[in-house]
């Protein structure tokens, strides 16, 4: 039971089209790499440099592409939350916020208790499916701290595949350890696939230095690459959506090469980030269906020409507030999303402001939405017994179905919304005309207050608190 089609904007000769035009851009314009090591990787394997402009050749695409793997397990340190990447469509914390809202203190600067909060969320969460990442950037803490910071409260606070964060070799290397260490397994990351990392290419046609530093990092241990160009069209992209996603697919196929290059068959997710530009301003727009139809152009290239897991950006607004346009911005996005076939799913989680803020509340209304997206990616039952022609002649002309016994028998499958209200007006206005943001207030509260302290074992907790004391000190 699920939908029989998918929202399509290509056709196969488009993606043929798509794919070509890729190739000549990395054949003949070639993209730049600000990385030694990758410089070397590229050159190690006969792509033509010059400077740090790497020319990759149809050979070298085909070759990734052989061994990039079509689905792959993430393994948490909970098993029961290891999830298939490649299958369904699953859901990250949010990626870049600053600011943490809520009802009771307004819009604010986030600080890591807010980050372990959307953690304590996320772990609590039966729609969530990954959590780390940065939902929201801790303000209160040291940028040379913050990573291992957060990666402490992640691993606290969660027991679900968790992403790390983009940053220089010795934090990636100190994020792996520490995610190594929750596992209490040595070794055991290059042999399983247990966290990712978001990275977005430096459009256009460019990697920067941190970004190469995460992606070998992260390869050499055999660990999760989520691989997804930001590009703004008509400001950092092309005016027309499809060339957009031309210059999409190439950072990205570009990316894939060098992570195959250097660790044959590690994981990449091919994800979609981009949207159009708010040509007023020549900034981020959050809010235009025209962002999600760039993506799913880059959907069907991932999905149907390269066999990849795809990933993509859904759920943004570019409301202030948690008010009428957030909900439909929202909705219009994540739908999209879902019915292009997107298989991960990020920014769904409380995004206001054009990601720069993380709504408590919107974080308990956005899992509503989620659910309803899934329910909506299931169709319908199409059965013998769901065609219910049987039911039909029983009931006649004058019957109820109501106290039929195929009724009772499934009523409870329909969905039901956990923070909308579907009552009669007289029992809201007399149970005192809440509104949803005040009952999602209510509930992240009572969430947090039901938290647990701790998900990890005392032992496990004080030896990543003195690693990060070590790795504070040097």
């Amino acid at each position: 039971m699920a939908l029989k089609s998918r929202l399509e904007v290509l056709t196969k000769d488009d993606l043929v089209r798509v794919h070509e035009a890729t190739l000549k851009i990395l054949r003949e314009t070639g993209v730049v790499f600000h990385n030694d090591e990758a410089i070397e990787v590229f050159k190690k394997h006969g792509a033509r440099v010059e400077n740090k402009t790497v020319f990759i050749t149809r050979e070298l695409v085909d070759q990734a592409l052989a061994t990039a793997p079509r689905t792959f397990r993430m393994r948490a340190r909970n098993d029961k939350y290891s999830v298939t990447v490649g299958e369904g469509f699953l859901i990250q914390p949010n990626v870049g916020p600053v600011y943490i809202q809520d009802i009771q203190k307004g819009r604010r600067e986030a600080t890591l208790e807010d980050y372990a909060n959307i953690q304590k969320l996320c772990q609590a969460s039966d729609v969530v499916d990954l959590v780390g990442t940065i939902p929201v950037d801790p303000s209160d803490v040291k940028s040379s701290d913050k990573y291992l910071l957060m990666m402490y409260e992640a691993l606290k606070n969660t027991e679900k595949p968790v992403i790390g964060f983009c940053a220089n070799t010795q934090q990636v290397r100190q994020q792996l350890d520490m995610v190594e260490m929750a596992l209490g397994k040595p070794g055991f990351l290059l042999e399983n696939h247990c966290t990712a990392v978001l990275v977005n290419s430096l459009s256009p046609l460019a990697y920067a230095p941190d970004t190469l530093e995460t992606m070998i990092e992260y390869a050499k241990r055999n660990q999760v690459i989520l691989l997804a160009p930001c590009i703004m069209a008509g400001v950092s992209g092309p005016i027309s959506l499809l060339g957009t996603a031309v210059l999409q697919n190439t950072e990205t196929i570009a990316g894939l090469v060098l992570v195959q290059l250097v660790n044959p068959g590690t994981p990449l997710v091919y994800a979609t980030a981009s949207t159009s530009g708010y040509m007023k301003e020549a900034t981020f727009a959050a809010g235009s269906p025209e962002a999600m139809l760039i993506n799913t152009a880059s959907l069907q290239m991932g999905l149907d020409y390269y066999h990849l897991p795809v990933r993509t950006m859904s759920g943004i607004t570019h409301s202030k507030t948690v008010d009428c346009q957030a909900g439909y911005e929202t909705m219009q996005s994540l739908l999209m999303g879902m019915m292009s076939g997107a298989q991960m799913s990020v920014q769904s989680l409380g995004v206001l402001d054009a990601i720069m803020t993380t709504s408590y509340e919107k974080f308990v209304i956005d899992e509503e939405l989620i659910r309803r997206v899934r329910r909506i990616s299931q169709g319908i039952d199409t059965s013998d017994e769901a065609i219910a022609v049987d039911v039909i002649q029983e009931i006649g002309h004058t019957g109820t179905y109501l106290s039929h016994i195929s009724t009772f028998e499934k009523f409870r499958s329909l969905w039901t919304p956990t923070v909308s209200d579907w009552g009669n007006y007289s029992d809201w206005k007399n149970a005192g005309s809440e509104d949803v943001v005040i009952k999602a207030n209510r509930k992240y509260q009572q969430i947090l207050q039901n938290a647990p302290e701790t998900l990890l074992d005392s032992e496990t907790d004080k030896a990543l608190l003195e690693f990060i004391e070590k790795a504070r000190a040097h």
